[in-house]
């Protein structure tokens, strides 16, 4: 996986995060770098922790699944970028809650980084280096995450949709692409 391939899947992931730190933006009276911070580490740490448990967790069923690996990662990839899409196009609203502390960033960094745990998994079958690829996906996430605080604090949940739109098909894509690749259509 090229380094700008690794970007997309980093920013795809990320923007469930993003769009959960609009939120937080947005319900905050005034946001403070600290709050940016806090979030961006909450959803930057957990975005890059789920892929390591994923990673290896593919790991010990790698040498079963060698041969369909490329359709797990398309499939996996599949699955999550439709669930982003369909995520943000319901009508279901989500209710603005400017609460930091830990009960509460937990509960979302876990729901926000269960993607990530499952693109672990595909990079175990890729053979994608672990370490570079979760500091990388990490650090995109919280930066995208600090940002999305500002953002919603300034200009509403506005581009909330669109971002997660965005990661879907940056997900499917990928997945995609893995898949064409290995059945010989990419060279």
């Amino acid at each position: 996986m090229s380094l700008f391939e690794l970007f997309l899947v980093a920013v795809g992931l990320s923007m469930d995060a993003f769009a959960v730190s609009i939120c937080k933006g947005l319900a905050m009276q005034k946001m403070s770098l600290k709050n940016a911070v806090i979030v961006g580490l909450w959803f930057g740490g957990f975005q890059a922790g789920m892929p390591l448990i994923g990673y290896y967790l593919g790991k010990q069923f790698e040498t079963y699944i060698t041969s369909i690996d490329h359709w797990i990662a398309f499939g996996l990839l599949f699955l999550i970028g439709l669930s982003m899409i369909r995520e943000a196009l319901s009508k279901e609203e989500e209710k603005a809650d400017a609460s930091l502390d830990v009960k509460t960033m937990f509960l979302l960094a876990v729901a926000t980084s269960i993607d990530a745990l499952a693109v672990g998994v595909t990079f175990a079958f890729l053979q994608v280096r672990i370490v570079p690829a979760i500091s990388f996906i990490g650090v995109i996430t919280f930066l995208f995450s600090a940002a999305g605080v500002k953002i919603g604090n300034v200009f509403g949940v506005k581009y909330k949709a669109k971002a997660e739109i965005a990661g879907g098909i940056i997900l499917i894509g990928m997945g995609l692409k893995i898949l064409l690749e290995h059945l010989g259509f990419l060279g």
